[in-house]
């Protein structure tokens, strides 16, 4: 026969309850002034590099949108007034239609009666300055893509150093605080130059993608005003 003994727990169990262990937790903005002052302006400017972003993406999106819209009988309209010999009505309507393709066919029609070749060589050069306005500012997002990610890196840099120097200067006994603002710095500022830059290159592709899909359908249909023009009256 054997006795087991329970032990009560001592003490009051409303303190016992109120023994837990402590969680710290670490918010975006307080990651942010954690980081030092020079962490917090490279944060800043990386903050208006990704407003910059933003802004040409949705600013050439539309843009883009709104030249790759173009009516499907377009062109069969084009055709039934040349052919009919009214020059004037298919330059209105050419007009009437404010696309790239429509100022390119513009352009062509503006040129009939001279020889074939000079048509071609309008067009291309009306066909060049309407890429250069599709392409306004998307330059920008490359730069940014490119160099967002840099100036993370630089963060990068300037947080060691902040650490290096606390360490140095500890006199053997290193303050974990003071050495943390630069692990903050060089952590925080790399994460937010990667984000942007990743942000900045995705939207620089998808305009590119986009842009390239009006320029094939401004070659398409100026391939097809000049087989009109060849074509036996």
């Amino acid at each position: 026969m054997s006795l087991t003994l329970q032990q009560e727990p001592s003490g009051n169990p409303d303190i016992l309850g109120e023994v837990v262990s402590e969680e710290k937790t670490l918010s975006i903005y307080n990651l942010i002034m954690d980081g030092g002052v020079g962490g917090q302006i490279i944060i800043a400017l990386l903050f208006v590099l990704l407003l910059i972003t933003f802004y040409i993406y949705i600013e050439r999106f539309l843009a883009i949108k709104a030249a790759s819209k173009i009516d499907k009988n377009y062109m069969n309209q084009i055709k039934d007034k040349i052919l009919g010999g009214n020059i004037e009505a298919a330059k209105i309507l050419s007009q009437s239609n404010k696309t790239p393709v429509a100022r390119l066919i513009e352009k062509g029609i503006s040129r009939i009666g001279k020889p074939l070749d000079d048509i071609n060589t309008a067009i291309e050069n009306a066909g060049k300055l309407e890429i250069y306005k599709l392409e306004k500012n998307v330059s920008v997002l490359a730069t940014i893509a490119g160099a967002a990610p840099m100036i993370g890196f630089l963060g990068t840099v300037i947080g060691m150093i902040i650490a290096i120097h606390e360490i140095a200067n500890a006199g053997g006994q290193i303050d974990i605080k003071l050495l943390s603002d630069g692990l903050y710095t060089a952590m925080t500022t790399t994460v937010a130059g990667l984000i942007v830059g990743i942000i900045s290159y995705i939207a620089y592709n998808h305009i590119i993608v986009r842009t390239n899909k009006v320029v094939y359908q401004m070659e398409a249909n100026s391939l097809e005003f000049l087989d009109l023009l060849n074509e036996p009256v």
